[in-house]
């Protein structure tokens, strides 16, 4: 926690910040305020466009020849950072306050070495040797455990992994000690597993050296667990802000309240109590309405008092926390028991037979080993085990997740179902049909359509020169769905219908479209050929928590009046909690465990299971978690461990037999599978990781 006895050390009063365009002035951010203490930590949280990067990009003076500060003040340690000059802030960045960025590739140059140029920040800042340099580039590679520190700072960035790559970035903007560090989305693109080390070794690093940090993130689960105070921002504009239990207990603007609505909690039920997307879009900014601005999607709107001058912030009237402010003229009339509204109770989806079979699928890759000692043996390949004896079956109108870390296999698995790779062993029935070892060319347009999948990111999959209709249109015409120009024409109308999208977009480009309306045109093309079977991969971890829950909500509504078959690629557990019916966990190709999700969610567990339930941010201050990090990295394919491909990262590894032999399947209920050598009751008895009791801290 802050020591509140010391000076601010940043301190903004009534910012504004505004960039110039063809159009004019546009204005980011306003009446903007924030105050961090010495090793406090504080959290800015909302959708994409409000503001969020835009304040971060205030602070460094990052904002290009286009935009700046044209109201109020940023201050550094009680210094007007608009009043130094360039040489004064280039000086300041990287030593006093530094920034780690979503993208680790944004910040790290290609063509040189890990090792020249973390050096480059002390030589450049304090001007002490190369040696001295060195030394401590080691010294704190180590800090962030990066193994093998000698050999990553040989090796470009390139060359190492996504986790490595954002420890190093953090190790660049830890190595001054400096005394603020803003972290834009650091963890987002990154497995549960590493996102919790990385947190975790951030707010060590800095409760050391004294170093504040405000956190930009739309998660709130991460900033219930890493900050002291959070300020919620809509539009450009902060709506609430205040301490982090006042936030998340008695939380006072509708906005706020309707992020906390499309969060799926661990007690959530999607047919019970489906998540409530927050309604509309956030407004341009040349587009704000004049009051409220988050008026026209609020259910406690009142017209002539809420559309009328704008709305300053107040305090809120509380002894808990005096510092709680809120941007809202009815936050004292609201009712907040009722503040989230509910969604029509559904009935569970009636399970059907068996649609998809997978039963020993094995895929093997070789690759060339041209290292010397494989020439002198005369080994000159190796052979990687993308994917090791998978079995599970799904049925018509299932939700089976396929959860694990990067580099699990899960994503091979997929490109085989797809026919973009094909089996080395083993067997893939699609309605009774082996497709396993059939190429994607060699399909039949029935199986092509039968099988289909919403990718991550819909920016790699939909093309920039055709017209969203178009691009529906084609996949009608080409499963035979319809030949007739004017049915495909209405049978696209009918999709966007379902997406919940204004028939209109069938004319824009996808350069037009939002992020979630891409992502809609993703999922619209995906069942246009009727599908029997959809796989979705990854299809929320990139949205906004508004979008991601109207996205979760359309895709079970699609397949409850499809009666669709889901594969539900994933790392994320809270989604998976929600959404799936059944879930296979995967690790370095080969499943731990499988069963219907209350059974994988509730002892006993597969260590890894355990870890990974640990690893995810819950945005609830009711709930509690055993804390593990994993240490270590996930082993090579190439050089996988002889017994249990988990062994070497184990917390509850028992000996020898884990290293040298494959653990057996363990039954732990009715199709509820466990692969380990520990005994079924031992599992039994390991406590549940997320409890309403404060537990004890947990290391791995």
């Amino acid at each position: 926690m802050a020591d509140q006895n010391d000076a601010p050390v940043l301190e903004i009063s009534d910012l504004r910040l505004s960039y110039y365009t063809r159009m004019g002035e546009v204005p980011a951010v306003m009446d903007f305020s924030l105050t961090i203490a010495k090793g406090e930590s504080v959290g800015l949280v909302g959708e994409s466009g409000c503001g969020k990067s835009t304040v971060a990009n205030g602070i460094m003076r990052y904002m290009g020849n286009n935009g700046g500060i044209v109201g109020g003040t940023i201050k550094f340690k009680g210094r007007d950072m608009a009043e130094m000059s360039e040489e004064e802030v280039r000086q300041l960045r990287g030593k006093d306050i530094a920034m780690i960025y979503q993208e680790p590739m944004a910040s790290l140059n290609p063509s040189m070495t890990i090792g020249n140029q973390l050096m480059e920040v002390p030589i450049e800042h304090e001007s002490i040797s190369e040696q001295e340099a060195h030394d401590r580039v080691f010294e704190m590679l180590e800090a962030v455990h990066i193994p093998d520190p000698k050999r990553l700072m040989d090796s470009f960035p390139h060359q190492i992994s996504g986790g490595q790559q954002q420890r190093v970035v953090i190790a660049m903007a830890l190595l001054s000690k400096p005394a603020l560090l803003l972290l834009d989305e650091p963890t987002t693109a990154l497995d549960v597993t590493v996102e919790a080390g990385i947190v975790e070794l951030i707010a060590e690093l800095s409760r050391e050296a004294g170093t504040s940090l405000l956190y930009i993130s739309h998660n709130l689960g991460l900033m219930l667990e890493v900050c002291d105070r959070i300020s919620v921002m809509y539009s450009g504009e902060v709506v609430e802000e205040g301490h982090i239990d006042s936030i998340f207990e008695w939380p006072k603007h509708p906005y706020t309240h309707g992020l906390f609505g499309c969060i799926p909690l661990p007690h959530a039920d999607k047919n019970a109590r489906p998540l409530v997307a927050i309604p509309g879009q956030l407004p341009l900014p040349h587009e704000r309405p004049t009051g409220c601005y988050f008026g026209p999607r609020c259910g406690f709107f009142e017209a002539g008092r809420c559309d009328g001058n704008s709305i300053p912030i107040t305090e809120v009237d509380t002894d808990d926390d005096p510092a709680h402010r809120v941007r809202c003229l009815r936050w004292n009339e609201i009712d907040h028991e009722a503040a989230l509204p509910e969604a029509d109770t559904r009935p569970p989806i009636e399970i059907g037979e068996t649609v998809l079979e997978v039963a020993d699928m094995k895929k093997y890759y070789e690759v060339s080993d041209n290292s010397l000692a494989a020439m002198i043996s005369g080994a000159t390949a190796k052979e990687v085990k993308a994917n090791e004896s998978i079995s599970f079956r799904a049925a018509e109108g299932e939700t089976v997740a396929i959860v694990g870390e990067s580099g699990c296999g899960k994503s091979t698995f997929a490109k085989v179902l797809m026919g973009l790779e094909q089996a080395t062993e083993g067997e893939v029935r699609l309605s009774g049909t082996d497709i396993g070892g059939i190429a994607v060319r060699e399909r039949t347009p029935e199986q092509l359509a039968s099988l289909q999948m919403v990718f991550q990111n819909p920016n790699d999959t939909l093309n920039p020169s055709l017209s969203v209709g178009a691009q529906i249109g084609r996949v009608i015409k080409r499963f035979g769905i319809e030949s007739d120009p004017g049915k495909i024409q209405q049978r696209v109308f009918e999709l966007l219908d379902t997406v919940k999208l204004p028939r209109e977009f069938a004319r824009r480009k996808p350069r037009q479209l939002s992020g979630g309306q891409k992502q809609r045109i993703g999922i619209a093309r995906a069942f246009a050929g009727n599908p029997k079977t959809v796989i979705a991969d990854e299809p929320i971890s990139a949205l906004d928590v508004s979008v991601a829950a109207a996205v979760t909500e359309l895709l079970m509504d699609i397949q409850r009046e499809n009666r669709t078959t889901l594969l539900f690629i994933s790392h994320d557990l809270s989604a998976v909690r929600y959404l799936a019916d059944r879930v296979v966990v995967m690790y370095l190709g080969q499943i731990m465990e499988r069963g219907q999700t209350d059974e994988v969610f509730s002892p006993p567990y597969h260590p890894y299971t355990e870890a990974l339930l640990s690893a995810v941010p819950i945005a609830d201050p009711q709930v509690q978690k055993r804390r593990i990090v994993l240490e270590g990295n996930l082993p090579s394919p190439l050089d996988p461990p002889k017994g249990c491909p988990f062994s070497t990262r184990c917390p509850r590894r028992i000996g020898a037999i884990c290293d040298d032999e494959v653990p057996p399947l363990q039954i732990a209920a009715d199709r509820h599978v466990i692969a380990c050598h520990i005994s079924m009751d031992e599992l039994r008895e390991v406590e549940p990781v997320i409890s309403l009791s404060k537990p004890e801290t947990t290391a791995a």
